[in-house]
């Protein structure tokens, strides 16, 4: 049941990222770039956001690159809590619970790889 169990992971977490990302790479990304540089980040790294977020959500639903993608995926999800929604704690108004449960499937994916269903496990990195 684990290569089913990993194949739901990555369905899932790949398209919440799609529908996230969408936005940000058909026509938001001059908005995304604001809330970067508000973070004191440089704004280029917008485009890393947008495209770890829609990219690689893409890249998951399939299972190609699979550890690569949830690498970026961590890393947006953890700027996400400590930059934008750390401040409204666990349970406030804009709390960090749904990003930290995305960074927590991100992070079992590195580890785990995508399991036998993908586009890796046929290719044999999937393990």
């Amino acid at each position: 049941m684990q290569p089913l169990g990993l194949l739901v992971l990555r369905l899932v977490l790949g398209a919440i990222m799609i529908a996230h990302g969408y936005p940000l790479v058909f026509g938001g990304i001059h908005h995304h770039m604001d809330t970067v540089r508000g973070l004191h980040l440089p704004g280029w790294m917008a485009y890393l956001s947008a495209a770890s977020q829609f990219g690689g959500g893409i890249l998951l639903i399939v299972g190609f690159f699979t550890r690569f993608a949830s690498l970026g995926i961590c890393i947006t999800m953890l700027v996400a809590i400590f930059g934008v929604h750390w401040k409204n704690g666990f349970l406030g108004e804009g709390n960090y619970q749904f990003p930290l449960a995305l960074a927590a499937i991100a992070f079992s994916l590195i580890f785990s790889g995508a399991g036998p269903i993908s586009i890796d496990g046929v290719r044999g990195r999937g393990r």
